[in-house]
């Protein structure tokens, strides 16, 4: 078992690399084509081998699965398909002795029809306590036949569904997801409850899922475009909830990542006040274009506005729910939009690859810190689901127009010779992994020492090891146009060639590392970067 390694600070979010697992697609321990908790603790090795400093799950809590786990029936229950408790209870201490953190997700806007507040709900009726958890409200035109209000869903389709006593429910994503009503003391009381469960279980951190819609206007106004304030986004009492909650992560030395959407810089800045979140992903950054200029934009503004708060930035290529970096960085528009995704989009994977690789190490060399997505380290493109295997719920809400997410999703290969790529030993794997994959497997790319995993993993051990990567300054050097190059403390430099031509590399005393081949003479070819010291 490889040695505990210690943080570089006591503040160790501040700059960390963090894994995110999809545990149904990382490693199936049981063989029954779902991955699961024994899979994931049978691969800690990997992960610390990798180098990353902790590691963040998707939610593996009792769930009915309608929508990946983002529906969730009970938080201190394990759900069956992953384990138990007490193996998530071994997983959490296992992973430290590896020297790894683990942060758990957690979904306040709602919970799933299946959980009992729910269920209570819709036995007790009009007007009822149990209803007040939630947000039940009589429908609109003469009959009640019509919505309470028109609010647009996260996913396509209506934000409300009758039950059979003429009320309707509000769910801002499936119907299957009612959201929870967050004025009511109780359903305050019992997340805070869950939070101290799961610190008390060893976690390090929790992923805060959806965290500017927990709250709503009490009168449930109809949205109107362009008019301020947004009835249920980024509504201004969110904010005394997660202060209440920065309190309880203070006492365990817990820390928060929040998945907040927010065009304007100042009201994202205010979920990272010292008193609030402690982190923020950087989505801006995560659509942005493989074009120069945008990215430097993206990067100016990601730091002004965590600047104000005194917050890390954390950097972000993909997650479970956006296109794959590879596939993403070969197509003819190279960021990404959920409003745009559409089958049988071309995509040059070579191309999109090398654009990955040099993105890796742009990424690992901003100030702040980083989410690494399980198989980016790999390389896996966006694979396609054949139609009847399609699950993901955001393809049937729009009508079979959008993909949907289950193309991130699929399980990783683990051995190329093996069945299903190593994923698992006696069932396929629940979602089809394409049959060219062998090339990416891990088994394949440890033997290959220009692989992007040996990248990854050599780009992570100098991360480790050089002083100024992490948290810290950074400062733009002069640059040709289509070029990105920036000093960090101690020498260090980082030189992206986004250009499509050769470039001449700044003065310097050591190439540390490089996403492809220099050419020849010493310059550094298009879609590639380097570390140098100076």
């Amino acid at each position: 078992m490889a040695a505990v390694r210690p943080s570089r600070n006591d503040h160790w979010w501040r700059d960390a690399v963090i894994y995110q697992v999809y545990p149904r697609s990382f490693a199936d321990g049981d063989g029954d084509g779902t991955g699961d908790l024994s899979g994931v603790r049978s691969r800690l090795s990997y992960l610390s081998e990798l180098g990353v400093d902790a590691v963040w799950f998707t939610p593996w809590y009792l769930s009915p699965m309608v929508d990946g786990g983002y529906d969730v029936a009970d938080y201190r229950t394990i759900d069956p398909a992953f384990g138990t408790l007490d193996e998530a209870e071994k997983l959490i201490a296992e992973a430290t002795e590896f020297g790894l953190r683990v942060i758990v997700d957690i979904v306040p806007n709602h919970v799933s029809d299946r959980h009992v507040w729910f269920q209570a709900a819709l036995a007790a009726g009009p007007g009822s306590p149990e209803r007040e958890l939630f947000h039940f409200r009589p429908g609109r035109g003469e009959d009640g036949e019509l919505p309470p209000n028109n609010w647009p869903s996260e996913f396509s389709g209506t934000t409300w569904t009758r039950v059979p006593d003429g009320e309707w429910y509000l769910h801002l994503f499936t119907p299957e997801q009612p959201d929870l009503n967050w004025s009511h003391p109780t359903v305050r009381r019992e997340h805070e409850e869950i939070l101290r469960f799961w610190f008390e279980r060893g976690v390090a951190g929790v992923r805060v899922d959806s965290a500017a819609l927990l709250a709503k206007h009490p009168d449930l106004p109809d949205f109107v475009a362009g008019v301020d304030p947004h009835p249920y986004l980024d509504q201004d009492g969110i904010h005394d909830i997660y202060r209440s909650w920065r309190a309880i992560a203070d006492e365990y030395d817990g820390v928060f990542v929040g998945e907040v959407w927010l065009p304007d810089a100042e009201r994202f800045a205010r979920y990272l006040r010292p008193d609030e979140l402690h982190t923020a992903f950087n989505f801006t950054f995560l659509t942005c274009p493989w074009e120069a200029d945008r990215l430097r934009a993206a990067i100016d503004d990601t730091l002004a506005e965590h600047a104000p708060v005194q917050a890390p930035a954390t950097w972000v290529l993909s997650n479970h729910d956006v296109t794959r970096t590879a596939t993403r960085y070969g197509r003819t528009d190279t960021g990404f939009d959920f409003g745009t995704k559409a089958f049988g989009t071309p995509s040059d994977l070579q191309l999109g690859t090398r654009r990955a690789r040099a993105a890796a190490l742009l990424t690992l060399a901003l100030p702040g810190s980083v989410y690494l997505y399980q198989g980016e380290e790999l390389g896996l493109p966006e694979a396609e689901i054949p139609l009847e295997r399609i699950q993901d719920p955001m393809h049937f809400r729009s009508g079979g127009t959008d993909p949907g997410r289950d193309g991130c999703r699929v399980p990783l290969p683990w051995a190329a010779d093996k069945p299903f790529f190593g994923f698992g030993s006696h069932t396929e794997p629940w979602l089809p992994q394409p049959q060219d994959w062998a090339r990416y497997a891990v088994d394949r790319q440890d033997a290959d020492r220009e692989s992007l995993l040996s990248l990854y993993r050599t780009a992570l051990l100098l991360r480790r090891s050089t002083a100024g990567f992490g948290d810290g300054p950074m400062t733009w050097l002069v640059a040709d146009e289509g070029v990105l190059a920036f000093a960090r403390t101690n020498g260090l430099v980082c030189v992206v060639n986004l250009s499509g031509r050769a470039i001449e590399l700044p003065d310097h005393e050591e190439l540390l590392l490089a996403s492809s081949p220099l050419h020849s003479d010493g310059r550094l070819p298009g879609d590639a970067a380097v570390w140098l010291l100076r």
